[in-house]
């Protein structure tokens, strides 16, 4: 008497190299996708912010003109001399811009300059008139 065992076909499961390649391919650009956008979102924002910090240290100004019928008078070169110059004024984006103002008792222009960073280009600038101007590279944004 003799017996054959055949032996059951063996089932291997579990992903090919390739397939796991192909996965962590797509991945990887949609990751390089959002990083990117996310970015871009972070840097508009703080310039949205820095846009906010110019509109409240023009209103200081004019409530100066409001006051004493002049504003006054100054040319700061640091965001700490501009704080200095008008009590009350503090912006909330002071790590990645410097303000600046100058003034005479007729009119004024203020400066955002950004510092470090995808803001190192970024400038954005508010005068007497309410010409909001951005003569730097602030990313997407063109125009306030």
């Amino acid at each position: 008497m003799s017996c054959n065992l055949k032996a059951a076909p063996v089932r291997v499961r579990g992903f090919s190299l390739i397939e796991l390649m192909v996965v962590l391919a797509i991945v990887a650009v949609l990751s390089a996708i959002a990083i990117s956008s996310y970015l871009s979102y972070i840097t508009r924002s703080k310039v949205r912010t820095a846009q906010g910090d110019l509109v409240a240290l023009s209103l200081n100004l004019e409530n100066a003109l409001q006051r004493q019928l002049a504003y006054p008078v100054m040319n700061t070169t640091s965001t700490a001399d501009t704080e200095t110059g008008l009590k009350g004024w503090h912006p909330a984006q002071g790590k990645d811009f410097t303000y600046t103002v100058k003034s005479t008792a007729a009119g004024y222009l203020l400066t955002a300059n950004g510092t470090s960073g995808r803001l190192a280009q970024c400038q954005l600038t508010l005068d007497d008139a309410g010409q909001r101007k951005v003569p730097g590279d602030c990313g997407s944004i063109t125009t306030w």
